[in-house]
């Protein structure tokens, strides 16, 4: 039996514009975005100066340093703005079917995003999905910004 471990990386990174994950840092705001019937937060396990490239309008980098606070944090705001919803987070599966579902599933050429994903489904019948926008607060204290160029020699 294959055992997979669901404990997250020690370090996440969301590349987007600037004025995103300056509002991420400051106000602990992000956008939950639908996806497979769930709302979907994306993050990468890896610090990748090519994912700037990969990603559209990436022109900055969201680094959380405490994986664990920032998750139950994040968990817990999306629990307050959508009771009746459930919360899971884990890597994404390349070329192959996730055990966690089809929003944690992907196409083998995507594996260069290393993704971590939190999603949430509703325990109801839900009509449509629309995206979301939680707020939990600043995560100065555990988070930074890196700038695109930043580390590159």
């Amino acid at each position: 039996m294959l055992v997979t471990d669901y404990q997250r990386p020690p370090t996440l990174y969301r590349y987007a514009a600037r004025q995103w994950v300056e509002r991420s840092l400051k106000l602990g705001e992000f956008r939950l975005r639908p996806a497979s019937h769930c709302l979907t937060l994306s993050f990468s396990k890896a610090w990748e100066p090519s994912l700037f490239d990969t990603l559209s309008e990436a022109e900055c980098c969201l680094i959380i340093h405490n994986t664990e606070l920032f998750g139950e944090r994040l968990h817990l705001a999306v629990q307050r703005a959508l009771p009746s919803w459930m919360g899971i987070d884990g890597a994404v599966e390349y070329g192959a079917r996730s055990p966690l579902g089809a929003a944690f599933s992907k196409t083998a050429p995507d594996a260069a995003e290393q993704e971590w994903l939190f999603a949430w489904r509703s325990t109801q019948a839900a009509l449509s999905l629309n995206p979301v926008i939680i707020t939990m607060g600043s995560i100065e204290s555990f988070a930074e910004l890196r700038e695109r160029h930043a580390y590159l020699s």
